[in-house]
């Protein structure tokens, strides 16, 4: 690969390079946090290993044909749902100091966000706003139910939960039962 190049020679060959560009592609990584990969797990590499920039300059230029498993695609009426919260302060003074020089507790508190999200489409399908008493596991039939209540009003084209992804927060009883049994 080096053999009559004027200048500095590549270090790295273009095999080593497509494999960094499918590890960054299937990870959804920056190029940065690649880089950091490849550093921590090249530690028996012959020199030092590629800069981001370095890896973002071979990828693009390299030829790389990656194929979209046909599998997927087949289930185009079907969606994988994305449940999550986040939380968001209402004031943003500041809390310890009022506690400790006042002795008081805020009361404003945060509210939460609750949504809803298409993974393929990246498309937020539905949000619910609530303060921070509402427990997360109540809120999972809710945005569900909105999801699908928002695909029946699409007409003939119904759209079709397969499975629903969400973290420990929304484990309960109630949640891991058919939505057939509750309604």
């Amino acid at each position: 690969m080096n053999k009559s190049k004027k200048g500095k020679p590549f270090v790295f060959p273009n095999s080593f390079i497509l494999a960094i560009g499918y590890i960054r592609y299937s990870f959804h990584l920056p190029y940065r946090q690649t880089e950091g990969i490849i550093e921590a797990t090249g530690k028996r590499l012959p020199s030092k290993s590629p800069s981001y920039g370095h890896i973002c300059k071979r990828i693009n230029r390299l030829y790389t044909d990656i194929k979209r498993d046909k599998t997927l695609d087949d289930d185009d009426d079907y969606i994988i749902v994305l449940i999550d919260s986040n939380g968001i302060k209402v004031t943003n003074r500041g809390q310890s100091w009022m506690s400790e020089k006042w002795n008081k507790q805020n009361k404003s508190g945060y509210l939460k966000i609750h949504v809803a999200v298409d993974i393929k489409t990246k498309e937020i399908l539905a949000l619910e706003v609530t303060d921070e008493k509402v427990h997360d596991g109540k809120m999972l039939r809710k945005l569900v139910n909105h999801v699908l209540d928002s695909s029946n009003s699409r007409g003939p084209n119904k759209i079709k939960i397969k499975s629903v992804l969400a973290d420990g927060a929304y484990d309960s009883k109630t949640n891991f039962l058919p939505f057939s049994m509750i309604l």
